[in-house]
């Protein structure tokens, strides 16, 4: 079968700019849209989900709370009675990692000034957090002091709390409970929901939410203990109304309630791509159309349907390729890391290799079907047909 050379595909490019542009366009925005829902749907994963969790940590928290921490309420003796009745928690120096912990959403303000309010994910520890969630670390500052009014917070605090970054900065405060907090310390907590978070010492929270006798949950690190042993302790302590779940198991159960948006995402997504290759559809068969005197000049050439059809494509893939690569640019640029809101906090959005990948082959999916059906139905055209057409 007599080719045509991918050059005059390359040629044809230049002939129509406006075509190029809105084939350019078209898959430029395709592959951004991709990149975009899948950068959303793993970044959410990754930050409610860690494949590789650091150590095996169990929280304990109150009966039937298991769907939500911030609802739980147990006695503060809790955090003693599991260290003396559990045998096998992992400990440093004699000290045990066994974190109780008050976990609470409560509405702050910038400034004691300042009218607007802004919604704040907040936890209230000791510095024994630091040993039960190695994935914190302090990039500047340090941890916040008892009594003094300081707090320390994640890298994307700011975010959630729907403000500029410096304003979360050391030295800055921010105003709850009829006083101002000192920003002292900030932390990094990749992939987490703690990244998102304000970390308060555990008895100024408790005294500001007016729960100076109960926590939300105490989570501990196993080291030679299993979670049979906890389980088993928080099931025969029927006194203390409280249940034992794998800290991984709790955050897989918060994504499941997370899927249903996550398919919406992808499927919002999926249907306003489709309306870009119909877009792209309706171009190349108006450049087509304006072409089927050519078309008809290279069949009487010797040229047969299926060499003109391939090279038809060949060009629109070219062009839908090009669109494809500066959609992944644009992506990484400003799309992979960007800060996004979520009711347990915030998380970045992560455009890893695979959603790159999907990304472009969507680019390039493109250029295939827009040019495949407009080529097939131009050569369907008898030669003597299409060489009479202007």
């Amino acid at each position: 079968m007599r080719q045509l050379p991918f050059s005059y595909a390359y040629r044809n490019l230049g002939r129509s700019r406006t075509r190029l542009a809105a084939s350019l366009f078209g898959s430029t925005l395709v592959v951004l849209l991709i990149l975009a829902s899948g950068g959303f749907v793993r970044g959410m994963q990754h930050t409610l989900t860690q494949s590789e969790p650091f150590q095996e940590n169990v929280i304990i928290l109150g009966t039937g709370s298991e769907e939500g921490v911030e609802r739980s309420q147990i006695d503060s003796s809790v955090t003693g009675i599991t260290g003396a009745s559990i045998s096998g928690i992992k400990e440093r120096a004699g000290v045990l990692f066994v974190s109780p912990e008050i976990h609470a959403a409560l509405p702050v303000r910038i400034t004691s000034e300042s009218i607007e309010e802004h919604q704040a994910v907040m936890r209230g520890v000791r510095e024994q957090a630091l040993l039960v969630h190695p994935e914190v670390e302090i990039l500047e500052g340090r941890f916040p002091q008892q009594g003094t009014d300081e707090i320390m917070v994640g890298q994307l605090a700011a975010t959630r709390l729907g403000v500029a970054n410096d304003l979360l900065k050391i030295g800055e405060s921010i105003h709850f409970d009829d006083r101002d907090w000192t920003v002292v310390g900030r932390f990094s907590a990749p992939n987490t929901v703690m990244n998102a978070e304000i970390w308060i010492p555990l008895i100024d929270l408790q005294i500001a939410t007016n729960r100076s006798s109960t926590l939300s949950c105490v989570i501990l690190t196993l080291e030679k203990a299993s979670f049979a042993d906890v389980d088993l302790f928080a099931k025969i302590r029927l006194d203390l109304e409280i249940s034992a779940i794998r800290e991984s198991e709790y955050y897989s159960s918060i994504a499941s309630f997370y899927a249903p948006i996550r398919i919406m995402i992808l499927v919002t997504a999926a249907l306003i791509s489709i309306g870009g290759v119909l877009g792209g559809l309706n171009t190349m068969y108006a450049a087509f159309a304006s072409r089927v005197r050519e078309i008809g000049m290279l069949q009487s050439l010797g040229y047969t349907r299926t060499a003109i059809a391939l090279n038809l494509t060949e060009e629109s893939v070219f062009s839908a390729a090009c669109g494809a690569l500066i959609g992944a640019f644009l992506g990484m640029m400003f799309l992979d890391g960007l800060a996004v809101r979520f009711s347990m906090g915030a998380f970045m959005l992560t455009i890893d290799a695979p959603v790159l990948l999907a990304g472009l082959l969507g680019g390039v999916l493109v250029g295939i079907i827009g040019a495949v059906p407009p080529s097939i139905r131009c050569l369907r055209l008898p030669i003597t047909d299409a060489l009479k057409s202007f």
